[in-house]
């Protein structure tokens, strides 16, 4: 197929997946305010939270479904075409196989699952603090998680090597699989901690997975380069109904899941070292939590920022939520571009 061809597939299936998840989203919503599955926030810990964010108490959450079940019905459909003699444009419009997408859409459907399941104990107040997963159960499961994405690149389809920009490929052997743990547990963690304003994470990963989608099709692999844009495509609808003020929050069901699923991908394409660029913002919300637990920890509970993540700090500070989400937005997209120029002169160069 020629690359004009590949880039209408690729367009084409990401504005076919906003279509498709445009049109369930108001049936998510009713659904969610029907029965009242909304958000919860907590009382106690975090007071500059609490300040600015109790009136959105109720907002439905686990919006970030409509990401996932639209991916997976589409990814199933088009399989399913094909295995039944579809053939033509429709045929072709298949992008799930197995050296390319077929993990990454599995993490993400298993993550987001898992993050339901979160999502449903804050609802329900089930669980300890007022209901929900403490963040050290999370990291628990996102390594979970993330060691079977380990064994499947290891042991499944023998990846031990990693790209190092304008020096080459490095043969780690064993220590790929501590390495590609890493990653995961480290994105899905700083999505997490993104979330937390109004269409801040649903834009940051927007930009994220563009560029490594745009990584995917340099590279030739045009399937996961078809599977990010099924995923910009159901974020762009998503964000229609999440920016300011949002109609329904992403949830852990979208957070948990889009976080594995964008270090998978950085992994597939061996692009991963270039993630601390392109995710920039993600880098910089998680570790301003560090930096303020390690402040608390080792200087008698004095603090670094007002509130952490820094989104929380920069409120505290006086900026409008929608005023830091589109610098934020401007800022991942900056980045994600330099994330873009250094692969590109990194394939010219090598």
């Amino acid at each position: 197929m020629s690359d004009l061809f590949q880039i209408s597939r690729i367009l084409g299936l990401a504005a076919l997946s906003f279509v498709v998840a445009f049109a369930l989203t108001p049936l998510w919503v009713h659904f969610l305010t029907k029965w009242r599955l909304g958000k919860q926030i907590r009382a106690e810990g975090a007071p500059v939270f609490n300040k600015f964010h109790q009136k959105k108490e109720g907002t439905p959450t686990m919006g970030g479904l409509l990401i996932w079940v639209t991916v997976l019905f589409l990814a199933l459909l088009f399989w399913a075409l094909t295995k039944i003699g579809v053939d033509g444009i429709i045929g072709k419009l298949n992008f799930l196989n197995r050296s390319q997408t077929l993990l990454p859409l599995g993490a993400l459907v298993a993550s987001a699952i898992v993050g339901l399941a979160d999502d449903l104990l804050g609802i329900f107040r089930i669980g300890p603090n007022g209901g929900g997963l403490k963040m050290r159960h999370r990291l628990l499961i996102y390594t979970a998680i993330a060691s079977f994405g380990a064994w499947w690149f290891y042991y499944k389809l023998s990846w031990s090597t990693v790209h190092i920009p304008f020096i080459g490929n490095f043969d780690i052997g064993l220590w790929y699989v501590p390495v590609f743990i890493f990653i995961l547990v480290a994105t899905s963690f700083s999505v997490n901690e993104t979330d937390g304003l109004d269409g801040l994470a649903g834009g940051t990963l927007m930009t994220a997975f563009g560029a490594y989608g745009v990584i995917a099709y340099a590279q030739g692999h045009f399937d996961l380069a078809a599977f990010c844009g099924v995923i910009i495509g159901a974020l762009l609808a998503f964000l229609w109904f999440n920016i300011n003020p949002a109609k329904f929050f992403m949830g852990d069901t979208g957070a948990m899941s889009l976080g594995i699923t964008l270090g998978i991908i950085a992994m597939i394409t061996n692009q991963f070292l270039l993630l601390p660029i392109i995710g920039l913002v993600l880098v910089a919300e998680s570790a301003s939590v560090i930096i303020q637990l390690v402040s608390k920890k080792l200087r008698n509970g004095k603090k670094v920022f007002i509130s952490a993540p820094i989104h929380h700090h920069l409120e505290a500070k006086g900026w409008p939520e929608s005023q830091i989400t589109m610098r934020f937005w401007i800022i991942s997209f900056m980045t994600a571009s330099v994330g873009l120029i250094i692969a590109f002169l990194d394939r010219f160069y090598l």
